[in-house]
């Protein structure tokens, strides 16, 4: 197949990554990535893979399978568009948004796939296959690689333990105004480092302060890595609060505390208040409940750990084509033509 992997925003690219070493070992496919410019002006993987930043280039490559992370993708594209997902945050509403761009959706789990195969059958012109996230077989293949990061930066601290800050960027949803303190206090009581990993959205004024913060505390750690998942795998436990950083950390079957979290079902520890921060640090890591509570989720939003989820999204891919041909373009309505060209502009036909 002619591949496009596409990337709008910078946490595309690691979720992306497993589909094309997968793509790579058939000599009978061809991978082009399309990176966005305005929101990734530096591509990780640059001189290491096939990639441009122009939407004509991405249009005469003639694409015959897209593979999208994010919430859009040009309709004028030819291919078979696949919505792969960004991660796995149901409580957001966007999470259930059907947009009309995709032809096919590649879902995580049964909890995820019953909503999508309703919603299919609802719309009429998607389709829906389980196949897990494409960011876990890269877990799989990666879960001892720090290892010894790990253990070095536990010495030099003289610590025991590694705690991971993700918080969500979005301003509304976002711990970033409130934790602060309670962080600086949770380092001081307890015996860890503190690592800070922000979304690459996050607001500057609020990057700033927690620069600061790891600069003036030589137990918090600032991390501009832009793989979170390497520090979730060397972390102990997560603090976070509506993101979707959370089900990644819980599938690694590790505990979890939010900050005044919006979801509804809640398999881990909220807190509503800073100052609970510290006890619930403790608590989390024996609870029985939670513990339970993690397993329901490896089980229901993603239990395809076995490092073959791309090979099963490319075969997925293939068979759409099988049945239906490679679509031209979708068809959409004014407002989503409108806003496919706002966002990537135009090609010439």
């Amino acid at each position: 197949m002619r591949i496009v992997l596409f990337c709008e925003n910078k946490y595309a690219v690691d979720i992306l990554l497993p589909i094309y070493q997968e793509a790579v070992k058939s000599e009978t496919n061809h991978i082009l990535w399309y990176v966005h410019l305005p929101k990734i002006p530096v591509f990780p993987l640059d001189g290491k893979v096939v990639y441009t930043y122009s939407m004509q280039e991405v249009y005469d490559f003639s694409p015959e399978a897209i593979f999208v992370p994010g919430n859009i993708v040009p309709y004028y594209l030819p291919g078979v568009k696949i919505q792969v997902f960004h991660g796995y945050a149901a409580e957001k509403k966007d999470h259930w948004a059907i947009r009309r761009y995709f032809d096919t959706y590649f879902t995580q789990g049964p909890f995820f796939t019953k909503k999508f195969k309703e919603l299919a059958a609802e719309y009429k012109d998607f389709e829906v296959v389980e196949t897990g996230w494409p960011k876990q077989d890269w877990i799989k293949n990666h879960w001892h690689d720090f290892d010894r990061e790990r253990e070095e930066l536990l010495k030099l601290h003289g610590k025991s333990q590694i705690v991971l800050y993700a918080p969500t960027f979005s301003p509304s949803l976002t711990s970033l105004p409130a934790l602060k303190e309670a962080l600086l206090h949770l380092v001081k009581m307890r015996d860890v480092v503190l690592l800070l990993k922000l979304h690459p959205l996050t607001k500057k004024e609020w990057v700033d302060e927690y620069k600061q913060l790891a600069e003036q505390e030589e137990h918090i750690i600032w991390e501009d890595g832009f793989n979170v998942t390497k520090y979730q795998l060397m972390s102990d436990v997560m603090i976070s609060d509506t993101s979707s950083t959370v089900y990644e950390f819980l599938l690694l079957g590790r505990p979890v505390i939010t900050y005044r979290t919006i979801a509804k079902d809640i398999y881990w520890t909220d807190i509503t208040d800073t100052s609970q921060l510290t006890d619930a640090f403790e608590s989390v890591q024996h609870d029985e409940n939670a513990i339970a509570k993690r397993r329901w989720v490896v089980d229901n939003y993603d239990p395809y750990l076995d490092g073959n989820v791309a090979r099963r999204m490319l075969e997925a891919a293939e068979d759409y084509i099988r049945r239906h041909g490679v679509p031209r373009e979708r068809k959409l309505n004014l407002w989503r033509k409108y806003t496919s060209i706002k966002t990537f502009g135009r090609i010439k036909k």
